[in-house]
């Protein structure tokens, strides 16, 4: 009955989230389009790089559920979801076989803390949830080979413990967190019986820790001044870290996506109050441990299983901030057993300092105020847009959730929205190469070249090696007629990211207009090698091929680009171009028209669909689409579309009443 209560309370609780679509680095941790096929996941285990953090079980994961469900996130957000109702059943477990009062209280708050909502929420941390159902598996594994010492049970925690490795390496700590457990059990620790064992258990951990943290230098950037940092500085930022995550833990209110980053300094005297205060709670509780073991065995569980997470070795989240929540998804654990066994009801009450009714009531509104909780929470990973707008409300000097927020609403076609973002982004962290780079693009898009120019350059002045900036002054200087230059900053670019699947695409489309036919497909092709969802690679190689004369090859391209995206105007206007030439009219009129209603501005469109109604005899019709095209631009207020399109319909008339009218298409 309990079981099945914190099922329905699990999955309820975190509804709001379950349609929830990718946000921030999820498109990073969902599997790449190259890396879908059986060969892709040879890759994961096997090619350093092909993912983005070496986790080759979690990639694995993911790479099934895209076969399984594809794009749909549904999917995604309901096995996090459910590896967490894994865990906390386990623990419940756990605390039973411990005999530790409280088990499914403890499994409750665990399951239903709004702590938790980063980890169940967010696509990316299924390497929280996966991981922590191997480590808590192998820990229950483990304390039934310390009961019996059958060498069964140590085979298998010691298997599910390098399984939990290969999905996170944060479960590094699991051995010495056992070792705590073993002294709070029994009061000391005895090296044949408690070490020794263990051993096997902390070399692969520490092994996988450290390659882990090389990764995050080497692949993932988490090194250079913004984590310069000296001894004493990772201490301060540790000592302090540990009480925010236990003030979170208690009291649950302003959770974020992403903190404030904290300034250390130190020569500030105030900031040694951190950690010599938890050093001093540490000795009380030392002093205190005739009459009980456990405040310093949850007190030590607590900051070893967070020592990944406080400082000590770089992890990139530092970059923008020193905290998450999801860094104590598996540390809280001890905390919250030791709430529950004070609170939950006991069979001995005397022992309890409450009393019934007031024990089950206590613990009921516990557990609704954190459902409650979890449910507000778990609302913000609906969209990404809601998620950046609710971390720049509550953190509004965030310049990492400003910088992404201008880039969703410059893909969203708002771009004085995006550039306040992207500028108050800039202000926050003027000397942050991705900052500059982003207002280049944006402003490349909004046609200011100089400006664009200046920004771009200066993000290459303070990162030389940032492929994006290349690609975008590439495209910048294409745009300005400078080919030449342009192309050196492809190659730059490929040179530092060879598998960018955009830069070869163009690197693709500058070749073609420079009518090096065969180098262009190539990059065309591997464009679609590495993301053979790309459209505008197949549209563009389908235009290729349609001037070297291979219309069939040309056709499958088209028709592959409006398979991936039904909305493409210029494929479809392309594709009719193909079918009015073999003389399928009817067909290349159809999509003209979906052509010109995707881009009612670009007058080829319009022009392809009117001469195909008039070549077959369809007067009325291009009469219709002509006085149509001149309402819409007329209502838009676009003066100069406006004046275009009537000198259009002009030209377009006379050759209708002179019966003149071509059937030659203009492809785009």
């Amino acid at each position: 009955m309990w079981g099945l209560l914190l099922l329905a309370a699990t999955f309820l609780a975190y509804r709001p989230a379950w349609n929830g679509q990718p946000v921030w680095d999820d498109a990073a941790h969902l599997t790449k389009p190259a890396l879908r096929s059986a060969a892709g996941l040879t890759s994961i285990w096997t090619q350093l790089g092909a993912t983005q953090q070496y986790y080759p079980l979690l990639h694995s994961v993911f790479w099934l559920e895209y076969h399984l469900w594809g794009e749909s996130t549904v999917g995604y957000h309901l096995l996090n979801i459910l590896l967490h109702l894994l865990s906390a059943l386990l623990l419940v477990k756990i605390v039973r076989r411990l005999g530790i009062p409280g088990a499914w209280l403890a499994g409750g708050i665990f399951a239903l803390h709004p702590v938790m909502v980063e980890s169940v929420a967010w696509i990316t941390e299924l390497k929280n949830t996966l991981s922590a159902v191997f480590s808590l598996a192998a820990a229950l594994a483990y304390l039934k080979f310390d009961n019996k010492r059958e060498i069964k049970h140590y085979a298998v925690a010691l298997l599910l413990f390098l399984l939990g490795l290969l999905a996170k390496s944060v479960i590094v700590t699991l051995p010495a967190a056992l070792l705590v457990v073993f002294w709070w059990m029994r009061g000391r620790i005895s090296w044949k019986r408690d070490v020794m064992p263990l051993v096997p258990f902390s070399v692969i951990g520490i092994i996988s820790g450290l390659f882990t943290a090389w990764v995050e230098r080497r692949f993932i950037g988490a090194e250079g001044g913004e984590f310069n940092f000296t001894f004493i500085e990772r201490c301060l930022i540790a000592g302090r870290a540990v009480w925010f995550y236990l003030y979170k833990l208690i009291w649950p209110a302003n959770l974020v996506f992403i903190y404030p980053r904290w300034h250390i300094d130190s020569t500030a005297v105030w900031q040694y109050v951190f950690p010599a205060a938890f050093l001093l709670l540490a000795v009380l509780f030392w002093a205190l441990r005739n009459r009980s073991r456990a405040p310093l065995a949850v007190l030590l569980y607590f900051a070893i299983t967070l020592f990944p997470a406080l400082g000590f070795f770089n992890v990139y989240p530092f970059l923008y901030s020193f905290v998450a929540d999801h860094f104590q998804y598996l540390a809280c654990i001890g905390p919250i057993v030791a709430a529950a066994a004070c609170i939950a009801p006991g069979t001995d009450h005397r022992k309890n300092w409450l009393r019934w009714p007031l024990q089950p009531l206590l613990c009921g509104m516990l557990l609704s105020v954190l459902f409650l909780l979890s449910w507000n929470q778990s609302r913000m990973f609906t969209d990404a847009e809601t998620l950046y707008r609710t971390t720049v409300t509550k953190n509004a000097n965030c310049w990492m959730a400003h910088t992404h927020l201008g880039l969703l609403l410059m893909d969203k076609g708002r771009p004085n929205e995006a550039m306040a973002h992207l500028l108050k982004a800039l202000e926050l962290h003027p000397n942050q190469a991705d900052a500059h780079n982003n207002i280049g693009l944006l402003l490349t898009r909004l046609g200011r070249t100089d400006e664009a120019m200046a920004h771009l350059l200066k993000a290459l002045e303070l990162r030389p090696s940032h492929p994006d900036a290349h690609n975008n002054l590439g495209i910048l200087l294409a745009n300005s007629g400078r080919p030449d230059e342009a192309m050196v900053h492809y190659q730059k670019a490929l040179e530092l990211h060879p598998n960018h699947a955009e830069v070869h695409y163009n690197l693709g489309d500058l070749l073609a207009g420079m009518g090096r036919t065969d180098e262009a497909k190539a990059h065309y092709q591997r464009a679609l090698k590495l993301n053979p969802n790309y459209a505008d690679a197949h549209n563009n190689l389908g235009l290729l091929f349609a001037k070297m004369e291979r219309p069939d090859e040309a056709m499958v391209h088209f028709q592959m680009a409006l398979r991936l995206n039904p909305n493409h105007a210029n494929a479809h206007n392309n594709l009719g171009v193909m079918l009015a030439q073999m003389g399928r009219t009817d067909e290349a009129i159809t999509h003209y028209r979906r052509a010109w209603e995707m881009n009612p501005v670009d007058l080829d469109h319009l022009e392809n669909l009117v001469f195909a109604l008039v070549k077959r005899g369809r007067l009325a019709d291009a009469t219709s689409v002509l006085q149509n095209a001149l309402a819409s631009a007329k209502s838009a207020g676009d003066e100069a579309r406006t004046k275009t399109i009537a000198q259009t319909l002009t030209n377009l008339y006379e050759a209708i009443i002179s019966s003149q009218a071509t059937s030659k298409a203009h492809a785009q």
